[in-house]
């Protein structure tokens, strides 16, 4: 079971909590508006880890009444900097989370039995980040470098295998070094020669931080992984379906008006993120959402929730490889578009 959460990476986390003055987060932030519509289902949305901009069309669906006009009040969950991705939607305590596909998928080989309802990112946002000066312009040019990741888990270490696969390396290739969320300290300091980042996240802040950097895509296609997605159980998906859908609705309406509207989905934010008035984290929370904008609409620009069952058969494959999942998981129930309108 992932322990914790990389949606959010070290750097972001360090400059909240600066602008915030806060030494830690806490398990539950309760949304601004928790005031409920008679009659409407009220299931807790778990946004994992500290409140950010990349969770503003929550905000925005919640502030504009997105969600009831879909038929719903949800409660907004952040997550506790240790507490286990899937626990509190495994133990009932939430109805939903915001998680990689990859993740449910190595989680369902665990027989946790979580189903994603709808895409959230339509693009993965890892990347490997150098320095701009650095001679390492190809991801085949990694060979004998050293490799920084935060851990052995999650989206940054399944980026790295799908990077290593695309650069014909293996992990014997290169020196991975695992170092925690200190992925800025890390490639300044030259710790590392490279970091395993995320292009919304990673490369924003050392963009902020004045510190030149290259990002390299780690596949030259498709990506064999799916990025975030709205999940569920499986069981609260079958007896809850008008929840579930309206649930989806809400948060696409959400994206949609963040999409169209950034400057408004900044404003909305100040309501949830603690600090977001300072100059400085407006600057950075500006930034981000621009880079992560991208990421919630596909080709043609446009918002859409709908799974693609040929990435997942991909996924499911490329997991099986590279040994993130014990065995082939079939990717068939661990993934549904029968609740997008």
């Amino acid at each position: 079971m992932i322990n914790r959460r990389t949606f959010l990476a070290g750097a972001t986390t360090v400059l909240a909590l600066a602008a915030t003055g806060c030494a830690t987060s806490t398990a539950t932030t309760p949304s601004a508006n928790t005031s409920p519509t008679a009659g409407l289902a009220t299931p807790t949305i778990g946004l994992t880890y500290i409140p950010n901009v990349q969770f503003s069309p929550f905000y925005v669906a919640e502030t504009d009444g997105m969600f009831t006009a879909a038929g719903v009040t949800p409660t907004l969950r952040h997550h506790g900097a240790s507490e286990g991705l899937f626990t509190a939607l495994a133990a009932g305590e939430e109805q939903f989370v915001i998680a990689g596909g990859d993740e449910l998928l190595q989680a369902r080989s665990s027989d946790l039995q979580l189903v994603a309802v709808s895409a959230y990112y339509r693009s993965y946002p890892v990347v490997i980040i150098v320095p701009a000066d650095s001679g390492i312009t190809t991801l085949a040019g990694l060979k004998g470098h050293t490799i920084g990741v935060p851990g052995k888990y999650g989206e940054s270490w399944f980026g790295l295998q799908v990077a290593l696969q695309t650069a014909g390396l293996a992990e014997a290739d290169v020196t991975i070094q695992e170092i925690g969320y200190t992925q800025q300290a890390a490639l300044t300091t030259k710790k590392v020669d490279a970091i395993v980042g995320f292009s919304n996240n990673d490369a924003v802040q050392f963009a902020q931080a004045g510190f030149a950097t290259r990002s390299l895509p780690i596949a030259g296609g498709d990506v064999p992984l799916v990025g975030i997605c709205l999940i569920t159980t499986a069981a609260y998906a079958r007896d809850n379906p008008a929840t579930v859908k309206a649930v989806a609705a809400g948060m696409l309406a959400g994206i949609t008006s963040v999409v169209a509207d950034p400057d408004r989905a900044l404003t909305v934010s100040a309501s949830y993120v603690p600090g977001l008035s300072v100059a400085a984290a407006q600057a950075a929370a500006k930034a981000t959402l621009t880079a992560t904008l991208p990421l919630w609409t596909g080709s043609d620009g446009t918002v859409n929730g709908r799974l693609d069952g040929a990435q997942w058969t991909s996924m499911a494959d490329f997991m099986a490889a590279k040994g993130l999942t014990a065995a082939k998981v079939d990717p068939t129930p661990a993934f549904s578009n029968a609740y997008l309108g």
